[in-house]
């Protein structure tokens, strides 16, 4: 794909110009890893260098252009990168070779899916052994493993919270990647889990997860083997979740950070940044959690 064909065609409002073209496959954010050549976006001067190898192309500012390093990377100049980004990813959204493939559902053996489960026809693979209970919706790009049972009410693949503002208008971002869910997941009622933004990428919940009602797996979240997740808790888009870990009842995590293997967020935690292997945090905002003890004796006495 080339970015000056692009524009034109699809956002032919804005102005451009562009230097040292190159093609690339897909876009994506400066830390994503895409398996693809790809075009990003900067629009704050810290992201300038140190650019990934799978960066082809990046939209920028006229005066940020300058601060950009790396080999073989052309420039695109444009007033607002990040709404041009996000606004070329929508227009691209459902054309192919930026969109995945379409093919007909496939439902493997032995399910027991209710009659009022409503399942896109397009795009899902459910493998077999799988109990899908009333009033779940399933929509694209969902891939379900063996001996999953999903309870009443759970919405998998929806879009997500991911609006960018341009002036006085809010406008929403395509989500356009996918799930992918393992065999032998649980996942309780009300519950939802969002597909990915990209089309390269999946939210990811590993063999063995457990999920409680009423949570909500954000957009390309990937969730380790074992790990259990109590009801009425949040977890933040491209946020990975290590394996056999426990998120206790009502935690929120943060988009973008990293919880460790067998880490343990106590209930009602606020996580705002990442978390160790084998690390306990309590609290808002989460810290260590025999630090946190330590501090409430110390208040209390």
């Amino acid at each position: 794909m080339n970015i000056s064909e692009l524009l034109p065609k699809y956002l032919p409002e804005y102005s451009f110009s562009v230097v040292n073209e190159e093609e690339f496959q897909t876009l994506g954010l400066v830390g994503s890893d895409t398996g693809k050549s790809k075009c990003t976006f900067i629009d704050r001067p810290e992201f300038s260098q140190a650019l990934g190898g799978d960066v082809a192309m990046v939209i920028t500012t006229e005066e940020i252009a300058p601060k950009i390093q790396g080999d073989n990377i052309g420039l695109c100049i444009v007033e607002n990168p990040r709404v041009v980004f996000f606004k070329l990813h929508n227009a691209l959204a459902n054309v192919e070779p930026y969109a995945r493939p379409r093919f007909k559902t496939k439902i493997g053996k032995n399910c027991n899916i209710h009659t009022t489960a409503i399942v896109s026809d397009e795009n899902v693979v459910i493998g077999d052994n799988v109990r899908i209970d009333p009033y779940v919706i399933i929509k694209d790009n969902v891939t379900i493993g063996d001996n999953t049972i999903i309870h009443s009410g759970v919405v998998i693949g929806d879009s997500d919270f991911e609006f960018k503002r341009e002036g006085h208008e809010i406008f929403g971002v395509t989500h356009c990647g996918g799930v992918v869910i393992e065999n032998d997941v649980e996942i309780l009622a009300n519950t939802g889990v969002n597909k990915a933004l990209y089309p390269w990428d999946d939210t990811i919940i590993e063999r063995h997860v457990k999920i409680d009602m009423l949570c909500n797996i954000s957009h390309g979240v990937k969730i380790g083997a074992e790990t259990m997740v109590v009801a009425l808790s949040g977890i933040g888009g491209r946020t990975v979740v290590g394996k056999r870990c426990w998120l206790g009842y009502g935690c929120i995590i943060r988009n973008g950070i990293t919880i460790g293997n067998n880490a343990r967020v106590n209930m009602g935690a606020i996580v705002t940044k990442s978390v160790k292997d084998n690390e306990s945090v309590t609290g808002n905002f989460a810290i260590d959690h025999d630090k946190f003890m330590e501090e409430l004796k110390q208040r209390v006495k």
